[in-house]
């Protein structure tokens, strides 16, 4: 850059000086030009900060992406501030200074233009994580993640910092190979130092994004832990159970274990009631009711869900009874547990309306002939008396095909 302004001015000022050698002197004409290269290098800014800038921003809202808007207005000061230095830097070169100053010139030129350019990836990757944010406020995902974009925000703003502290060392000069080492074997350090902290941090990143679970949901872990999402942060992962406790998972094994969400692909939850009746009952009748009763439950009930259906079947024949299940939907979790109980009261009244017998456990007792167990009738004499068979001793001959040979077979 500083050899490509040299070269042009020269060019210039040797067509200047050919034109009107005696007119002003060559440091005369280095200062004017300096000074008419910076006051133009305000002007381009000028015009690009009112001019340019409202003319492309005005695309931007025409066009209707506000990603491009934000993105506008996050670059307008560092290339603003980009022009001017650009000029400032011209101006100093064609007066053309001492080495020293030169070199002194050259370096904070570095520096200016890496932080602006960090300022400018900065202001870039601010106005993304921005225009994200009010995309998800927009939409209809429930978990918005409000504590992911800020910890992006930080973390990108981090990187930033240090990357240009590196780079602005070596435009120094400073030798930065002994200072990356150190700072490798240092994040190495604190890395497996953070390893539960930064696990939890990236389970819960996963646990987010992929959306299995979300705020209200209700969930089942593999063991046994069940209760309501209530939060999703970058460490942990929390429930409130059915007794209104709070459990604390850490994301790192919530991500792991087996979940069941009872508010995943939809809110409603299926409702499966079993029941049997008496061997004796009309197995047809006994449909029939089922019918009018869950049909009665999904007209009347709020937490029904009628346009799903009703469906009825018999199972098996148990030990007491000819059991069989009803089947409908309710319209959430919560709303299940009622609408099962629901169909208990409704289905017992009415079976025992029609005279449908649901068995208790039955089981049939054999008694020996003449005894009765409720006058206390004793046992007949053949019956208390049982003989045991008699054991033989007698030695049975193993054949002569045994192995180890026939005969009586081993002493012992």
């Amino acid at each position: 850059m500083q050899e490509f302004i040299q070269t042009w001015w020269s060019v210039i000022y040797g067509a200047l000086a050919g034109f009107a050698p005696d007119l002003v002197s060559a440091a005369q004409v280095n200062l004017v030009t300096g000074a008419l290269i910076f006051v133009a290098s305000l002007v381009v800014a000028w015009l690009f900060s009112r001019v340019v800038f409202r003319r492309l921003l005005r695309i931007s809202i025409t066009a209707g992406i506000n990603f491009d808007v934000k993105t506008v207005a996050a670059v307008r000061l560092p290339l603003t501030v980009l022009i001017v230095l650009a000029g400032a830097y011209a101006a100093i070169i064609v007066n053309s200074p001492p080495p020293e100053v030169q070199s002194t010139v050259n370096k904070v030129a570095g520096i200016c233009a890496v932080v602006t350019g960090a300022a400018l990836i900065n202001g870039v990757a601010a106005a993304a994580l921005q225009w994200l944010q009010l995309y998800l406020d927009n939409s209809s995902v429930e978990d918005k993640a409000d504590w992911l974009l800020p910890l992006a925000r930080r973390v990108v703003l981090a990187a930033l910092i240090a990357m240009t502290f590196m780079v602005s060392l070596d435009v120094l000069g400073i030798n930065i190979t002994p200072l990356i080492a150190g700072l490798g074997i240092t994040g190495l350090a604190v890395a497996l130092a953070l390893q539960p902290t930064l696990s939890n941090l990236f389970a819960g990143t996963y646990v987010v994004s992929e959306g299995v679970v979300s705020i209200g949901d209700y969930v089942e872990m593999e063991n046994g832990i069940t209760g309501y999402v209530v939060d999703v942060n970058w460490r942990s992962t929390r429930l409130r159970t059915w007794t209104n406790n709070l459990v604390i998972i850490p994301n790192s094994r919530f991500a792991e274990t087996i979940i069941t969400n009872y508010n995943k692909p939809e809110d409603p939850v299926n409702v499966f009631l079993q029941c049997g009746v008496a061997y004796e009952s009309d197995l047809q009748r006994v449909e029939e009711v089922s019918h009018e009763v869950m049909d009665r439950v999904l007209r009347e009930h709020p937490g029904a869900a009628p346009e799903y259906g009703a469906y009825f079947g018999y199972e098996t024949f148990g030990e007491s009874n000819v059991d069989f299940w009803l089947f409908v939907q309710s319209k959430d979790r919560l709303a299940s547990f009622e609408v099962r109980s629901e169909l208990i009261k409704q289905l017992h009244a009415r079976l025992t309306e029609e005279g449908i017998t649901i068995n208790y456990p039955v089981r049939t007792l054999h008694f020996p002939d003449g005894w009765n167990p409720q006058d206390g009738t004793p046992l007949p004499p053949q019956a208390a008396r049982v003989r045991r068979p008699a054991i033989s001793h007698t030695r049975t001959p193993l054949p002569d095909d045994a192995p180890g040979g026939g005969g009586d077979g081993p002493d012992v």
